[in-house]
């Protein structure tokens, strides 16, 4: 259950977790890394599966200490040179903040002066003791951290100091005292003085903070399994707070807001590792280090391209500098932006260092989505009230709010909010998650707001100098001007370039939609004149990108359009035709008077005059469609709501009929009461519309062959497909066929022309599903509908349990994502995968589709790949997302 560094390797995250692993590859490498040993997530596991750790644990973790304190030539906690040690989480997968760390374990009254005698800076001690105090008591103890905070504010102002390197030692050493009084008063315990005692308490204190609530919901957004538990990494201390010839750090390999190549990271002298993530000091850029410490950053430069060529990606590398000896303490797979990761995707691909395959498994879906978001107008902005740190791009508008509690509150209510801080901390993850945008006074691009603002995709600036936050009395103040930003006021801030404005900015299109707009070529040159906001580099690596996923990918990819410039739109955007057309969007505005007159009708002869009227409409329809997508499959779904969705409200036309007494109007109500259902999602609608209402489906039909055969009139390709929804039964699907070829053959004949249109089914009801086989032989097609289908396993009705426990549901763990929009693979999806093989089984070239919302969700997109399914439809602005999805599925 433990292992030394040395024992590891990159590829044993599972055990080791990401900073385990990271830290016995580098050790592998030969690379200066402080010795120590790391407890395994299986360990973890055990523990919170028993609440007791494993019985063999203690005694590993004796061994691995003892030979530890061998090695260092000193005992924890104790001698004329004690070894002190940090305790760090490390899960798999990385997550920033979320979990526990402590600091200068082994430390205590005795072994402090120790420290002190043997580093020849008093001051260092006992600044390395309080810090330890204030993490154990937090971490282990549970004492609110906001004790300390005051407590630490209380010793600046008292010393006049402006930060914490301004304490003199005697301060601290009061501090030390002040600090233990509050571990007294608040846990009902002294501070522990055995060091044993101090390193086994803080393990299992990590092993506990993988079921904190902010852990839990960072998991929950990240998609990441409960079960995986976290590692314990337990390393001999270097200190970064020993003097001015010391300090600590945080470096990049490319930089992660935009990817480009350089040098990016923070540094802050005379610090240890917490100080820079905390961003409880401003930090200095890296390329700094160069004049403070020339040997240390040119060692550094090295390591970062060893590290880069190793892993061939993007590195985010934490080290300290100990009197000008560089150590290296983590290197992971850095968190990157959704610009950055497609630029550094294709830039290792251009350097050779991966193929364009690997590059393509290395962006997303959900990144290209962001990267298609609109961005402020460069002409649209007054001057900046401020200006911080470009930590995660986007432009964000909202109302400032300066809790995290006040940012949930409001975004409930609709609102869009910006979440002002001096800086955030891990329990505030609520707050970023509810918040369009975060703005921080204090910290760099590798503070806990950045870092987690851009795993989220969330806009972010931090480290604005120039606006002091008073969290208190919920408002902040520009230093320029005195203008006070009251909870409530307009801000807008933009993470590309760091630039804070009063009020609201005017947003423009994003580059990449322009380039699948085809306003701007895929070299990102805009035929405008306009260097489409400096994103030319970004539309390339996305051009490149999409053209990768479009040669390997095996599904098709469609488009939802229901009228001529959605389908336009959507071919522009990549759409290989059309997978559903929802006829009965056509029936809305001016038409409804038809749709009424066609419910009110009391005879055959009105119903078909109704109908009629109704035809010529449709057609023309069906004819800018075509047009729209000549070449290309258009799959037109017959009118599948009940028809009271055409109708007045009954409450508000009853009404109107006791007000009026218009006889019209009385007609009309009792039609709809006539039509009124408890639960019309399961009533009259789709199939069984056109087999109760004579002649409707028939019209839609004949709409459909006319509009093909005036299309190949005019020289075009119309290639019409015809769905008929909510199918229980193959007899529905054979009556409803056996018509719709009837009315087919009429147009073909009178026209002279062979349309070829073929006619299938939706496959949107669990019986459908598991009698496919038998409703293949009727099909020339099935689409799955997951929205209804989902519905209909589950037993939900989405307009109500979305509003009343959905949240309850994701917060308990009983979703992960909502089925509605992510694919249920083991209830749903298996339905799926039964109606498949049931109906190629009898159908070989039987085409299968999906048209539910799930075909633009990206996990769904592999899920659909994996299944079988030939092609997935979604709306035109997720085209694109499917496309790279698709061929992200076929890649593996």
């Amino acid at each position: 259950m433990v292992y030394d560094f040395a024992e590891g390797d990159k590829d044993q995250k599972d055990l080791l977790g990401g900073k385990g692993a990271g830290l016995a590859e580098m050790t592998r490498l030969g690379l200066p890394v402080p010795p120590g040993f790391t407890i395994t997530t299986e360990a973890c596991r055990a523990y919170l599966s028993t609440g007791t750790e494993p019985a063999a644990l203690h005694d590993e973790v004796s061994a691995h200490l003892d030979a530890l304190e061998r090695r260092m030539g000193r005992t924890l906690g104790e001698g004329s040179d004690p070894l002190l040690v940090s305790v760090r989480s490390g899960a798999k997968f990385s997550m920033p903040g979320m979990m526990d760390t402590v600091l200068n374990v082994g430390l205590s009254d005795t072994s402090v002066h120790a420290l002190a005698a043997q580093a020849g800076d008093e001051r260092f001690a006992w600044d390395s003791y309080r810090r330890l105090i204030q993490m154990f008591g937090k971490t282990v103890l549970g004492v609110d951290g906001d004790l300390f905070e005051a407590a630490l504010d209380a010793a600046r102002r008292a010393a006049g100091a402006e930060s914490d390197v301004d304490l003199p030692a005697g301060r601290l050493r009061s501090l030390v005292e002040e600090f233990k009084r509050i571990v007294r008063e608040e846990s009902g315990r002294e501070f522990p003085q055995r060091p044993r005692e101090q390193m086994d308490l803080t393990i299992r204190a990590v092993f506990d903070s993988w079921n904190t609530g902010r852990a839990v919901l960072y998991r929950r957004r990240e998609h990441i399994p409960d079960d995986l538990g976290t590692a314990v990494n337990v390393c001999a201390m270097v200190f970064g707070n020993l003097g001015p010839d010391s300090g600590t750090g945080v470096a990049f390999t490319r930089d992660p807001a935009t990817g480009r190549q350089g040098v990016y990271g923070d540094y802050l002298p005379n610090a240890q590792g917490e100080d820079v993530v905390a961003g409880i000091r401003n930090t200095v850029p890296l390329a700094e280090l160069e004049r403070i410490d020339a040997a240390s950053y040119r060692r550094l430069t090295e390591i970062m391209e060893t590290l880069e060529n190793h892993y061939l990606d993007l590195c985010d590398i934490e080290f300290t500098i100990e009197r000008g000896r560089l150590w290296m303490l983590q290197t992971r797979v850095g968190k990157r932006t959704a610009a950055a990761a497609f630029r550094i995707a294709t830039q290792l691909a251009a350097q050779g260092l991966i193929d364009e395959t690997e590059a393509l498994r290395r962006v997303t879906g959900d990144q290209l989505a962001q990267l298609m978001f609109p961005h402020f107008a460069r002409d649209g902005a007054a001057d900046p009230i401020a200006r911080g740190i470009a930590a995660s791009p986007g432009a964000a508008v909202g109302a400032a709010v300066f809790d995290s509690a006040a940012a949930v509150a409001r975004a409930a209510q609709g609102e869009h909010v910006i979440l002002v801080r001096r800086e955030t901390n891990p329990d505030d993850l609520d707050g970023m998650i509810a918040a369009e945008g975060i703005l921080t006074s204090r910290g760099g691009k590798t503070s806990h707001a950045a870092v987690v603002a851009r795993g989220m995709g969330k806009t972010c600036v931090c480290g604005a100098e120039g606006i002091e936050v008073d969290v208190v009395a919920a408002r902040a103040v520009v230093t320029a001007n005195g203008e006070v930003i009251e909870e409530g006021d307009v801000l807008s801030i933009d993470g590309s370039d760091g630039r804070v404005y009063a009020g609201e900015v005017p947003v423009v299109p994003s580059a990449v939609v322009e380039y699948f707009e085809g306003r701007v070529s895929a070299d990102g040159h805009d035929p405008d004149g306009a260097d489409a906001d400096g994103g030319a580099d970004l539309v390339r690596a996305v051009h490149r990108m999409m053209e990768h996923a479009d040669r390997v990918r095996r599904l098709g990819v469609r488009a939802n359009a229901d009228t001529a410039a959605d389908a336009a739109r959507a071919r522009r955007f990549g759409a290989q035709g059309i997978g559903l057309c929802r006829t009965e969007h056509m029936f809305l505005g001016e038409r409804r008077e038809l749709v009424e007159r066609l419910v009110l009708a009391d005879s055959e002869t009105g119903r078909e005059q109704s109908l009629t009227a109704l035809l010529p409409l449709q057609r023309a329809d069906f004819t800018e469609l075509f047009a729209a997508m000549d070449g290309l499959p258009v799959t037109v779904r017959l009118l599948d709501p009940p028809l009271h969705e055409f109708l007045p409200d009954l409450t508000e036309l009853s009404v109107r009929v006791a007000l009026e007494h218009d006889a019209h109007d009385q007609r009309l109500l009792a039609a709809v009461r006539r039509l009124h259902e408890q639960n019309p999602m399961l009533g009259l609608r789709g199939v069984r519309l056109g087999l109760v209402i004579p002649g409707l489906f028939a019209m839609q039909v004949r709409a459909i062959a006319e509009a093909a055969a005036d299309r190949r009139a005019a020289g075009g390709d119309p290639r019409a497909e015809i769905m008929i929804p909510l199918v229980g039964t193959v007899r529905e699907l054979e009556i409803v066929r056996e018509e719709a070829e009837r009315v087919v053959a009429e147009v073909e004949s009178a026209r002279g022309v062979e349309l070829g249109i073929t006619l299938g089914t939706m496959i949107e009801l669990p019986r459908a599903a598991l009698t496919a086989g038998r409703i293949a032989e009727s099909a020339d097609f099935f689409s799955f509908g997951t929205n209804d289908l989902t519905q209909t396993v589950w037993g939900f009705s989405r307009d109500d349990v979305e509003s009343s426990f959905f949240a309850t549901y994701l917060e308990k763990g009983i979703f992960q994502a909502s089925p509605f929009e992510t694919i249920d693979v083991d209830g749903v999806g298996a339905l799926v995968r039964t109606a498949a093989r049931a109906g190629r089984a009898v159908r070989p070239d039987l085409t299968l589709g999906v048209c539910g919302e799930h075909g633009g969700d990206p996990e769904s997109v592999h899920f659909f790949h994996e299944a079988g399914l030939d092609y997935v439809s979604c709306s035109p602005f997720r085209i694109p997302v499917a496309r790279l999805e698709a061929g992200r599925a076929a890649v593996g």
